[in-house]
């Protein structure tokens, strides 16, 4: 027994490294971050939010307002999940453009981000509103990509006897999304959902508070206070900030995780009921609950039943009437023409902007692209080395997953940028203290993508093919080399190239960080970032931050997308 995947036997698709679309993308990101950029300069001269306190008594009604913030991201991330991710997968046409685009905002810092759409939008709107609006913008820049990857992947390894079931059935869009594609892809989904709000905690402490020159914008929220209070250097406040945040942790996993989990594991895919299955006394009680069964028989279900017939009767519809082909192309190429002639305009503002940077300057970028680029291989390298063991642990033993699994969640959601000031008072007296702390925090911020991916692509493995494998008697060298890691090639390719996008970003708070009035600093792209952000410095954030995403899509284009075709024709389920 060689293998326990089964290979295409269609043809491979063509694999090619850059296309037009790439060149198209690169353009359009560049006159979007420029012209932010030009925005920002006229924005409000001030920018002043309130004060935060560090008293205790604010601490639940700052944790609200986090946790509505991250809500709303989230709700906002999984809409675009849903509608791109298909797009991309599903619409031959648009892949040129709709992949290399998501290539390039996955590697946008976050940090580069914050001042384009903070100034942009109070160049535009109320104060108020402008802040509120940045920072769910924000924090949902570091939820979404990894969801629209994890979508992505599962919308292309949907085994073939599954969309043949769905062509004789003859189901249209609505009906194969709603009952065959998202049930496949849901374990992915509430793994990497639960991965964005780890990724949201992270950057929450950038997203709440901030400064960009002279103005300077903070809003009310735990992570406001948590940097407050690392700024004044108040251990005692980071410490009750952190306990509120675990506290939140511990009751989200409760009542809102562990019960999605027990909830996906019907969309397994396999032909024996799974004996490792997740557990959840919430989600039990709900089962048990003679309201909540109340509810799903007067409202969920005749709600669904509703919106299935009305669904259903508009496709019928399109496809009865059809379209002017002839009209449809005219339109598309004549918004292609305008939005080709503003592209090329801003190009050339973006370019003009460009000639600003000094000679001194780009030799920084490249010195600190080497630099970055070393911590992050590093980061990936230590990543992989652990959770790979782990998450096949977690996942194949119910034992582990007990009392290991709920240790990892609350881990994964504690900011590693709230720790870090804590860190950095051990290490920065050490030889390389801040770049070892660097990697460090790179560490912290990326291995939990991988880890999460690898819990869930074990998790989704057929029980039928463990009780072969059992059956077999294979030992454990032969179970990895034919099972385990074939089966965990898509999830592990998702996983790396959402913790490289995530390595990346954390390097902007890695290499240039601000505790108790001090700000030490090492060499690296992303340390070039931060300071031109806080210097208000745009030319050289435009041209770092173009680096940077220039060299992330670029090991996406020639390592990950190469991975992802290999895991889509020989590691799918089958």
């Amino acid at each position: 027994m060689r293998r326990l995947s089964v290979r295409l036997l269609t043809p491979p698709l063509p694999l090619r490294s850059f296309t037009w679309g790439d060149l198209v993308v690169g353009l359009l990101v560049a006159v979007m971050v420029s012209v932010g950029v030009r925005l920002a300069v006229h924005a409000p001269p001030e920018l002043k939010g309130p004060e935060i306190s560090l008293s205790l008594t604010v601490l639940p009604w700052y944790a609200l307002l986090s946790i509505g913030r991250m809500l709303v991201a989230y709700t906002l991330s999984l809409l675009f999940t849903l509608l791109y991710g298909y797009a991309a997968a599903r619409y031959r046409r648009a892949e040129p453009i709709l992949l290399p685009l998501l290539d390039v905002l996955q590697s946008v810092p976050i940090l580069s981000f914050l001042p384009v759409v903070l100034l942009s939008f109070s160049a535009m709107l109320p104060q108020a509103a402008a802040v509120e609006l940045a920072s769910i913008v924000l924090i949902c820049t570091s939820q979404v990509w990894n969801l629209t990857f994890s979508w992505y992947q599962s919308l292309r390894t949907v085994p073939a006897d599954l969309q043949e079931a769905g062509r004789i059935f003859r189901l249209n869009a609505w009906l194969r999304f709603r009952h065959l594609e998202l049930p496949f892809a849901a374990i992915g989904l509430v793994w990497n959902s639960m991965m964005s709000w780890a990724g949201g905690w992270f950057f929450l402490m950038a997203a709440e508070i901030f400064t960009v020159g002279d103005r300077d914008f903070r809003l009310p929220g735990l992570g406001a206070y948590l940097k407050e209070a690392a700024a004044r250097g108040n251990v005692t406040a980071m410490g009750w900030g952190l306990a509120m945040l675990i506290a939140v942790i511990v009751v989200l996993d409760q009542l809102v995780w562990r019960p999605l989990l027990a909830w996906a594991e019907r969309f397994k895919l396999e032909m024996v009921e799974s004996r490792d299955v997740h557990a959840s006394w919430f989600y039990n009680a709900l089962r048990s609950s003679g309201m909540a069964g109340w509810l799903r028989a007067t409202v969920l279900r005749p709600t669904l039943e509703r919106l299935d017939t009305w669904c259903t009767r508009r496709f019928l519809q399109s496809a009865a009437q059809g379209s002017d082909e002839r009209f449809l192309i005219w339109m598309w190429r004549a918004v292609a023409a305008a939005g080709g002639c503003a592209l090329l305009y801003g190009a050339y503002r973006a370019g003009a902007l460009l000639t600003t940077v000094t000679a001194a300057q780009w030799r920084d970028i490249g010195v600190g692209l080497l630099a970055t680029l070393g911590r992050v291989a590093a980061a990936l390298v230590m990543a992989l080395g652990w959770t790979l063991p782990v998450g096949v642990a977690i996942g194949t033993n119910p034992r582990v997953a007990g009392w290991l699994q709920p240790v990892v969640q609350i881990a994964a959601s504690v900011p590693a940028t709230a720790l870090f000031p804590i860190v950095l008072l051990f290490l920065l007296g050490l030889p390389w203290g801040l770049n070892v702390a660097a990697v460090l925090l790179m560490l912290m911020g990326t291995q939990w993508y991988l880890l999460f991916n690898t819990i869930a692509g074990v998790s989704a493995i057929p029980q039928d093919l463990k009780d072969t494998a059992a059956l077999l008697r294979l030992s454990r060298a032969d179970r990895w080399r034919t099972l385990l890691l074939p089966a965990l090639v898509p999830s592990l390719v998702t996983g790396g190239i959402t913790a490289s996008g995530g390595a990346w970003n954390a390097s902007i708070v890695a290499e240039y960080v601000e505790f108790g009035g001090q700000t030490a600093a090492t060499i690296g792209l992303g340390a070039l970032i931060a300071q031109a952000t806080a210097r208000g410095d745009y030319p050289l954030l435009l041209a770092a931050t173009l680096t940077m995403i220039f060299t992330v899509v670029t090991l996406n284009r020639l390592l990950w997308r190469r991975l992802y075709r290999l895991a889509e024709e020989r590691f799918r389920m089958e």
